[in-house]
């Protein structure tokens, strides 16, 4: 059941099932963009990962297993995912939008927080999503599993960020998915551009998207138009995108090269989510 990367990348159906990944992850963005603001860069992205796992990984009344500023910013900082005032601005701001609530205090101590419920459904939609693509490729009934079982969650997700702190692909991207993870919402930035495009064409050299507008685009992500047309040049002297017509005012291509770095990135996420799922399901049950 647990797959690489390699052998994802194998897959025929590869292109599809991620293109309709891509439009689950999309769907989840419209619907909350304030809560999918955690993932709006690859940095924060794998800070909510972080708060996620330690939440989960609580044992019940032992204090010193509470997720707390102080504990959330050494993990942060001994993982090397960013420094101590951007771990500690990252934990204010969640608790500021209701991301993070925090719970009674007790004894005097630092008071421990927690994610809030609609942040653990919204994360699960993330779960679904990646479940469903595994499936997809190789048949299996993750999803199901994982629906039959809503306690699974509490064990999967930390599983899942510790690999994806391990993982070399999905921390250190290549060249132009390297220019979106810091852009705000330059996930969903690569996600929309990939999920426009027709799974036939991957093996042309300039793959059309449905993209025409910069300035629709920029407003549908909330984005100043001026800075995501800044990446994108950034990105055309690469030679990773393009128009077919004049910047800006006709259909945007992708480079097959920047395809294919999508989706090595999205195999590499994927093989750390399988892998999770297989040890999740080899270790004993809580309770």
């Amino acid at each position: 059941m647990a797959l690489t990367a390699e052998e994802i990348l194998s897959y025929p159906a590869l292109h599809r099932s991620v293109q309709a990944q891509s439009r689950a992850l999309i769907a989840i963005y419209e619907t909350s963009p304030r809560l999918a603001s955690i993932f709006a860069t690859q940095q924060r992205w794998l800070l909510g990962h972080v708060g996620l796992s330690m939440h989960f990984r609580q044992v019940p009344g032992d204090p010193l297993t509470e997720l707390t500023m102080a504990r959330f910013i050494k993990v942060v900082s001994d993982n090397a995912v960013a420094s101590r005032n951007t771990a500690e601005a990252f934990l204010k701001e969640m608790l500021h939008y209701n991301i993070a609530e925090y719970l009674p205090a007790r004894d005097g101590r630092a008071r421990p927080l927690r994610p809030t419920a609609a942040t653990i459904r919204t994360f699960s939609g993330w779960v679904i999503a990646h479940l469903r693509t595994l499936d997809d490729l190789d048949g299996g009934d993750r999803l199901s599993t994982f629906l039959y079982r809503p306690d699974m969650l509490n064990q999967l997700q930390p599983l899942i960020a510790d690999g994806l702190l391990a993982s070399i692909p999905v921390r250190e991207p290549k060249q132009t998915f390297s220019l979106f993870i810091w852009l705000n919402n330059g996930g969903i930035v690569m996600d929309w551009l990939m999920s426009g495009i027709n799974p036939d064409h991957a093996e042309l050299d300039r793959i059309p998207t449905s993209v025409v507008s910069i300035g629709d685009f920029a407003n549908w992500l909330h984005l100043s138009r001026t800075h995501l047309a800044r990446k994108l040049r950034d990105a055309e002297e690469l030679g990773s995108i393009g128009w077919l017509g004049k910047r800006g005012h006709s259909v945007m291509w992708v480079s097959k090269a920047f395809h294919q770095e999508y989706m090595m990135v999205q195999a590499a996420k994927l093989a750390v989510v399988a892998a999770a799922f297989k040890a999740c399901l080899d270790a004993p049950r809580r309770g």
